[in-house]
Order: C-alpha cells, then structure tokens, then sequence
C-alpha cells in the first residue's frame, strides 16, 4: 500500500535526512520526502502498515524534531 501525507519540514536537506532515516524502519517498502510540496509518501505492506506508518514517523522525528505529519 502507498499513500501520501501532508508535513511539514524546514528545508531540503533536512527532508533528505528525515527520508534516509525512514527508508531503513524494517516494512518500509519506499519513501520520499518532498520539501518544495511537504508531502510525505510511505509505501509498506498492507497488513503492518499502520505500524510501520508510526515507525516511520517516530524515526523522521528522530532524524529531525521539525517532521511533523498530518495522519
């Protein structure tokens, strides 16, 4: 499954930052992060995909305080 999210991210650097973390949650499939739109994308397998949505955000705030997504 994929979707996209709204979020909020201070620069480009730090969107590739808070990707590259989020790209190595275990069940993460693909994400990208764009700075110029604020959206998040996360595709992971259906049947754990709320669980690793919530992976997924926890390491970006990890990566950088400033990742905030509107789930």
């Amino acid at each position: 499954m994929k979707k996209k999210f709204k979020c909020e991210i201070d620069c480009a650097d730090c969107a590739a930052k808070v990707e590259a973390a989020i790209k190595k949650v275990d069940g993460v499939i693909d994400a990208n992060v764009n700075f110029l739109t604020q959206k998040f994308m996360l595709e992971a397998e259906d049947d754990r995909y709320e669980e690793v949505l919530k992976a997924a955000i926890k390491a970006g705030k990890k990566a950088e305080d400033e990742f905030e997504v509107e789930v």
